[in-house]
């Protein structure tokens, strides 16, 4: 019987215990792109920079393989970070023969990808889909991978709604019920990975969400709080300060054009304000003008041309005049044309535009 001493037994405990940690702190992402289609080369990447979540770049690129005869491939080691984040595989049609840019850049054709959220840690695999369709789905150890898949169907119901009556008020309505419902479906997950997810497709310029997007950050206070729970769960990740970095940037931008639009309606109402009481202010000073020029005008007739303005105001004829004042027709006319030279006016309707 060997006895071993005590120290040497401590050393092959350590060992063991050494060999079962770097054992378990090890990733396996492993799938199939197709049958009987080997040499194939995949990419995998990971992505920190949330707004590159739909381009492929050479600084993303982690590592590559090729698949075997059937189609498989696998990616392990224990090099990735152990806490989430967000990694691509993704392969194309290109051949290594041709320029590098066509792989990185995502010009190349028949290009496929698929976003999940994993760590060191994670066996995931890709399997192919009933119709034989590469990376559609994802089965992990990590209950978080497949949430982009998820949020991807509730993109495309969004977008299905959003093009069914394209209104004004149907953009209006929708924007409101699906910026809500992505946000609390991403909050509900507990990974503020998959709100970055969200968060880059509502606030992106290219979407005819954008608009919306500017007008909900200064409204809620959902974007503050994304922020927190970013700082609380990767407090030095780059997507973090980039987060929020740029929520400072819209929130300054927006509250900017609110109280410049704020400024433009008060100055609106300001000079509306103005300008009635300027209109008022004319039309009373006309209608004090007017009754200056009629007394004025009434201050040069006698008493008898004043009668005779009176009835020529009730539409009476000469002859009704000339009997209602008890004098002749031809005085009654010689004290109209007295009239007219006074009032310096030439007609009947004068003197009644006169003294409305």
């Amino acid at each position: 019987m060997i006895i071993i001493p005590p120290m040497l037994r401590k050393f092959f405990l350590i060992i063991i215990l050494l060999s079962s940690s770097i054992g378990l702190s090890q990733y396996n992402f492993k799938g199939q792109i197709a049958e009987q289609k080997s040499g194939k080369t995949i990419y995998l990447s990971i992505i920190e920079d949330y707004r590159k979540f739909g381009r492929i770049s050479m600084n993303q690129i982690l590592k590559k393989t090729t698949t075997d005869s059937l189609g498989y491939f696998s990616f392990n080691g224990n090099n990735l970070i152990n806490e989430n984040r967000i990694y691509r595989i993704h392969f194309d049609d290109c051949s290594d023969a041709t320029t590098n840019s066509e792989h990185f850049f995502g010009s190349c054709e028949f290009s496929k990808s698929i976003l999940f959220i994993a760590n060191n840690n994670d066996t995931i695999t890709f399997p192919t889909s009933f119709a034989n369709q590469a990376l559609c789905e994802i089965t992990s150890t990590n209950s978080k991978s497949s949430t982009f898949l998820d949020i991807d169907v509730l993109k495309e119901e969004m977008a299905f709604d959003f093009n069914d009556f394209r209104s004004d008020a149907n953009r209006k309505l929708n924007s409101k019920k699906w910026f809500s419902t992505l946000q609390n479906f991403g909050e509900n997950l507990d990974e503020p990975l998959a709100e970055l997810y969200i968060f880059n497709f509502l606030s992106d310029k290219r979407n005819d969400t954008y608009n919306y997007y500017l007008k909900d950050i200064s409204k809620t206070n959902y974007y503050n709080e994304l922020g927190e729970r970013l700082i609380a769960k990767y407090p030095d990740a780059a997507f973090t300060n980039l987060y929020l970095n740029e929520i400072a940037i819209d929130q300054h931008l927006t509250n900017g054009n609110t109280l410049k639009s704020n400024l433009l309606k008060w100055l609106l109402l300001a000079l509306l304000l103005l300008s009635i009481s300027l209109n008022v202010y004319f039309v009373f000073k006309q209608r004090n003008t007017s009754r200056n020029l009629q007394n004025d005008s009434l201050a040069k007739l006698t008493e008898q041309e004043h009668n005779i303005v009176q009835q020529i105001l009730e539409n009476k004829t000469n002859k009704e005049i000339a009997a209602d004042m008890f004098i002749s027709v031809s005085t009654v006319k010689t004290h109209i044309n007295n009239v007219y030279k006074k009032l310096e006016v030439s007609s009947r309707d004068e003197i009644k535009q006169r003294f409305p």
